[in-house]
């Protein structure tokens, strides 16, 4: 068995937190640039600059991207020969998001449903957990926008909808939000499961690094097809019109029943804020 500190699992979480948000991923930087050289539109071609501008902007004077610093969705990979000595491992990620909410000087955007009242310190984080083999704590964590967030869907398609019936539930959630959460976006695709692992399955695929395929053949296959078509749309970077309307599109996988199709869809805006770090 591997000891893991409590202290530092907090401390390592609380970096994890300002780091995304002062600092985008090179993938999400690299995208950008590959998208002003093939935007077709003026005013898409601007946009995209500024959002470029934007990020170094935020890495050099280390300031939020934006202002919306976002509800944290923590995935954990703990291996189960990992003992948390000092503390349990839920506290530890909720000391962990508060601190770095805190001392980043990040927005606290944590309410109660009803009475709108603020938490103060932006917990509690969304924390997904899964034990692994191995003796190793994995945490990755998102800070996800509220904006896009609230443009994502979900929909019980029949088993005879087939894949023809994923894209079009795909394109017409995309092409419905048109502006709103903050194009260029990544989308993310849960297919499968029932109906609550497909939105966690659509929130993890927004973790995997622009650009990397599913390792599931057609879902690879049809990210391709997602990404070509929900370009033509129109709607462009910050919905000014344009060819670059989504940079990224990842689907995750799993079995589901054989009398439902579950398909989730999690919209993310351009600043794709992700990042993990092992302990």
């Amino acid at each position: 068995m591997r000891e893991i500190k409590f202290k530092d699992i907090v401390n390592a979480i609380a970096e994890l937190c300002i780091k995304i948000n002062y600092e985008l991923d090179e993938d999400v930087i690299d995208s950008f640039t590959k998208s002003l050289a093939a935007e077709k539109s003026p005013v898409g071609k601007e946009v995209l600059e500024l959002l470029i501008e934007n990020a170094k902007i935020a890495k050099d004077e280390q300031v939020p991207i934006c202002q919306d610093t976002g509800t944290a969705v923590v995935f954990i990979e703990l291996g189960q020969d990992v003992i948390i000595k000092g503390g349990n491992l839920t506290e530890a990620v909720e000391d962990g998001v508060r601190k770095g909410y805190l001392e980043g000087y990040l927005r606290k955007s944590m309410c109660n449903p009803f009475t709108r009242a603020n938490t103060g310190d932006n917990c509690p984080p969304i924390i997904h957990t899964q034990i692994v083999p191995g003796d190793r704590l994995s945490v990755s964590i998102a800070a996800k926008g509220g904006g896009s967030e609230n443009m994502s869907s979900l929909a019980m398609l029949t088993p005879s909808d087939g894949i023809e019936g994923v894209k079009k539930f795909v394109i017409e959630t995309v092409d419905k939000a048109g502006p709103n959460p903050c194009p260029p976006l990544v989308v993310g695709i849960g297919v499968g499961g029932n109906f609550e692992t497909c939105a966690i399955l659509a929130k993890k695929a927004l973790m995997r690094k622009l650009g990397e395929p599913s390792k599931d053949e057609t879902a690879a296959r049809l990210e391709k097809e997602l990404l070509s078509e929900l370009n033509k749309t129109g709607i462009g970077p910050s919905g000014f019109g344009g060819t670059t309307t989504v940079i990224g599109v990842h689907i995750d996988v799993m079995p589901c029943h054989i009398a439902s199709f579950p398909v989730a869809v999690n919209l993310n805006c351009h600043a794709a804020r992700h990042g993990k770090v092992v302990l």
